[in-house]
């Protein structure tokens, strides 16, 4: 199961495949190696705007790769308070450094029982390694 890769610790994980840092109030959102690496070389990422309220579990943007269209679903409800500009230009990021410069987004207005429906990083492999059977 090479695909799955490191999981940071430090780090949260949602089902569909998203990831959550906490980062003083805020929470830093993207997709995981898992994902990227099944979505192939990533070619474009759809962002909202700075502002824009999401739902947990609710689309809040598209990634297109060479493979295929997908959405991505925001792991918990909040205001989007950031959002990576370099994905414009360097949707590559997303494949090259998921947990880094591939980010995609900020949280804010979450709250701190935000992360209590979230997997940690065993609880995400288990998950991973399960559906891989």
């Amino acid at each position: 199961m090479s695909e799955i890769g490191e999981l940071p610790r430090d780090l949260f994980y949602s089902r569909e495949h998203e990831w959550m840092r906490v980062v003083g109030d805020q929470m830093e959102v993207g997709i995981t190696a898992y994902a990227a690496h099944a979505l192939g070389d990533v070619v474009f990422v759809e962002l909202p705007q700075v502002g824009a309220r999401l739902e947990q579990g609710k689309p809040f943007g598209v990634v297109e790769s060479v493979k295929s269209v997908s959405d991505l679903f925001a792991p918990v409800a909040g205001v989007v308070t950031a959002i990576n500009t370099r994905l414009q230009d360097a949707p590559e990021l997303v494949n090259e450094a998921p947990y880094a410069e591939g980010w995609m987004i900020r949280i804010g207005g979450a709250g701190s029982e935000a992360t209590q429906e979230l997997l940690s990083a065993d609880a995400y492999r288990v998950m991973l390694e399960s559906s891989a059977h």
